[in-house]
């Protein structure tokens, strides 16, 4: 959507919607403050969500200059398969490549071990006559009769959407472009989707189950984009709207509604954004990201400053998951939130998600409905959540619910009180959610001893972020402002960017530096393009570029950034040992000695957008002002059992403020547990920094 007039706007909004909660953050130019709101999510009608959430944050969007959304609903299609009836058009020949996948065993001892699960099943997959050759020249034409037959065929199908993918489609995009065109022209309610747009890169079975998954969840993304541009037109919205990519750039909305994948993880990957930011704010090199909202728990790691971001991705777990080509920030996620479910397995053991109870009808202490504990009936019950202030008292939580379902369900059966099965819940849910942190650390081959730092946010990450940093023996969390709208006010914080990638084999010692960079140049002027027609203002344009490589001889590749010395250099000694050094790092040894080729050369542009700056809270004395504290009440902390604990109010605390644990630091969207032996002190931005006690439970 383009500005439709001229007048200075003054707030840049941006709206999250979660699988739990749909949270809203807009930043107001003129008074330099945040506005912020929050709500369930509405499923079944998705807008209506960010609608609450505006008006409960006081926002008007007729105000505003510029919109910026990201949302689960894409990934959450996918996991879920509730995507579109979806057909593949692919090079006769190819139409199994889809399902064999790769030769690896993942799982190899494990006989019940279940491949990866199509999202097109065998009868809507399609051959075609046509095949073009690995440089791109055609070796046999596509056959249009063919075709013209294949298009009657799917018009009786009742299909909602056409993935089309050929053989090295990547060097010659002709054929599915061909193919596209008929079909739009002769079936256009279809969303149709080619490989040759969303990826530039080599590997069949990457490219197709990259452009089947964008088919797949194409029409949801794109109807419930349409339906909130629409409600941006009726309330006279002016500005331009943005999504928010899973990378953490903006893109364009008309972008959006056609390459879905892109935003798979643009909520989680915000949140990340946020965190960088704050890293720099606080002179902080490395950080783990760590978001805990109502269904899910996600991670993500800051290093040098950088957030880092992989090339491609398995959606659904290594194990069984489906492989996108397409970069995106580096998250781990597990299925341990808030609204996750505490059940009893077959043999009686404890079970704490990845089933959520949701927003319909959420935990039981919603009152909604839900019959089953959850994380958050847990936390209810060991009075770490105010039952008359959740939502800064907007939302009352039943307490007898919670306690029903808990003695009930888990309780009983389990031959236990009520205190010890919500605490083994918590215990549990810490456990899994630790599993997410060494998913982006140890699982990477890196150390998680070189990221002292634990940024936690999200509805219910602070109430966990203690527990978590002493299952991984972090020493140092850190509470930002608003953390339970975190992943909102990351996206007021992005920049616009494009990812640019080409498959180009050859030798490191082949390849001339001069033409290194012809490729470069040539592969950044559509990105350079995209970024002059967006309309945005930058401030400054940054070019970053990469090689992915290998040893001669190795099938898969390492991802080295290239410095701008190294490019210039007239020698290869920089890049090859910068290769080295990335080599190692991921696989525990380089070999400076063996010969190095290129796969492929990647540009990611971005234009840096001027952004709200982080606001400082006034200055106070070691002791909480008297009026910080809103009272005490009794609440469970494992070995210490329950304790009479001290309770505050965030937004009365000062920095320098001091604070010993036990503690609880209550906020509108979340509660920030201090446990015993913890210390926290309040930073000049407002930021709560909590030291951990290892020597306390």
């Amino acid at each position: 959507m383009k500005a439709k007039n001229t007048s200075p706007s003054r707030l840049r909004v941006a709206a999250d919607i979660g699988g739990t909660f749909t949270d809203v953050a807009a930043f107001d130019a003129r008074q330099g403050r945040l506005l912020l709101g929050k709500t369930l999510t509405t499923p079944s009608h998705l807008v209506q969500g960010i609608l609450q959430g505006l008006a409960k944050g006081g926002i008007a969007l007729e105000e505003a200059q510029l919109f910026l959304h990201g949302s689960t609903v894409a990934i959450n299609t996918m996991l879920e398969r509730s995507g579109a009836r979806t057909a593949l058009i692919t090079t006769r020949g190819f139409r199994d490549i889809y399902e064999i996948g790769r030769i690896n065993r993942p799982d190899s001892f494990n006989l019940r071990h279940r491949k990866h699960q199509p999202l097109v099943e065998r009868d809507l997959r399609f051959e075609i006559t046509e095949r073009l050759l690995a440089d791109g020249s055609v070796h046999e034409p596509l056959n249009k009769a063919e075709l013209e037959k294949l298009i009657d065929h799917l018009a009786a199908l009742n299909l909602d959407a056409v993935a089309v993918l050929f053989l090295h489609s990547y060097r010659n995009p002709t054929h599915e472009q061909m193919v596209r065109a008929r079909l739009k022209e002769r079936l256009p309610n279809l969303f149709v989707s080619i490989s040759s747009d969303l990826s530039q890169e080599y590997r069949e079975f990457e490219r197709t189950s990259t452009v089947v998954a964008n088919a797949y969840i194409g029409p949801r993304v794109d109807r419930y984009l349409g339906e909130i541009e629409d409600k941006l037109l009726q309330v006279n919205f002016g500005g331009q709207f943005f999504v928010v990519q899973s990378t953490g750039g903006l893109y364009a909305l008309s972008e959006a509604r056609e390459d879905c994948v892109r935003m798979m993880e643009s909520g989680p990957a915000s949140g990340v954004i946020g965190t960088q930011v704050l890293c720099e704010a606080l002179d902080i090199d490395h950080a783990i990201a760590f978001d805990m909202g109502g269904t899910t728990a996600k991670a993500g790691v800051v290093r040098h400053g950088e957030a880092l971001v992989t090339n491609s991705v398995m959606i659904g777990g290594y194990l069984s998951g489906l492989p996108l080509l397409t970069p995106m920030i580096d998250i781990h996620e597990v299925g341990t939130g808030g609204g996750s479910m505490a059940t009893l397995s077959a043999t009686g053991a404890l079970r704490v998600g990845p089933q959520s109870a949701g927003a319909s009808p959420g935990p039981a202490c919603y009152g909604l409905g839900g019959t089953q504990p959850t994380v958050t009936d847990a936390n209810l019950l060991l009075g770490r959540l105010d039952p008359a202030h959740f939502l800064g008292g907007e939302m009352a939580l039943d307490l007898k619910a919670a306690q029903s379902a808990m003695k009930t369900q888990i309780a009983d059966p389990l031959k236990m009180d009520v205190t010890a099965a919500a605490h083994g819940i918590l215990q549990i849910a810490a456990a899994s959610m630790s599993h997410a942190v060494k998913g982006v650390t140890t699982d990477r081959g890196l150390d998680p001893s070189a990221f002292p730092h634990l940024f936690a946010y999200g509805g219910a990450g602070p109430l966990h972020a203690s527990m978590v940093a002493r299952e991984l023996r972090i020493p140092h969390v850190i509470i930002p402002r608003a953390p339970g709208h975190f992943s909102a006010f990351g996206m007021l914080l992005a920049d616009f960017r494009k990812d640019l990638v080409r498959s180009q084999f050859v030798s490191l010692e082949g390849v001339k530096m001069a033409q290194l960079r012809d490729w470069f140049s040539e592969l950044e002027q559509p990105g350079l393009q995209s970024a002059s027609d967006s309309g945005l203002q930058f401030q400054r344009m940054v070019v970053q570029r990469y090689l992915d490589m290998r040893y001669v001889g190795q099938e898969h590749a390492v991802t080295v950034e290239i410095s701008a010395a190294a490019l210039k250099s007239p020698h290869k000694a920089l890049i090859k040992a910068a290769f080295d050094r990335a080599h190692e790092e991921r696989y525990g040894r380089g070999s400076p000695n063996e010969a190095a080729e290129i796969v492929s050369i990647r540009s990611a542009i971005s234009g840096v957008m001027k952004k709200p700056k982080l606001e400082k809270i006034a200055t106070g004395k070691a002791k909480p002002l008297a009026a910080a504290l809103r009272g005490k009440r009794r609440a469970y902390f494992g070995n210490a059992g329950w304790c009479l604990t001290p309770v505050y109010q965030r937004d009365r605390l000062l920095a320098n403020n001091t604070v010993r644990g036990p503690a609880l630091i209550e906020e509108h969207a979340t509660t920030t547990v201090v446990q015993p032996g913890d210390l926290l002190k309040v930073d000049a931005y407002g930021n709560l920094h909590l030291t951990i006690g290892f020597d306390k439970a």
